[in-house]
C-alpha cells in the first residue's frame, strides 16, 4: 500500500509521527491510524490539517472524499 497524503505530507516536512502528534494534539497511535487509512473524527481532521499548515478550505488534499 502506498503512502496516504497525510504521510506524504508529514515526511514531506521531515516531521516524525511524534512530532506530528504533539503539534495537533492527538495521540502518536492516532497519527498511525490516519496514515493507514483509517478513518477518524473530524475534530481529528481538522487539528491535523491546521498541524500540518494547511488551512481548512485545503482539507481535501488530506482527506479526499470528505
Amino acid at each position: 500500500m502506498g503512502q496516504n497524503a497525510v504521510q506524504k505530507r508529514r515526511e514531506g516536512l521531515l516531521m516524525s509521527k511524534a512530532e506530528l502528534a504533539r503539534k495537533a494534539g492527538v495521540s502518536p497511535l492516532t497519527i498511525d491510524r490516519v496514515e493507514k487509512g483509517k478513518d477518524c473524527r473530524m475534530e481529528t481532521k481538522r487539528k491535523i490539517i491546521l498541524a500540518l499548515g494547511f488551512n481548512l478550505s485545503d482539507k481535501s488534499k488530506l482527506f479526499p472524499g470528505n
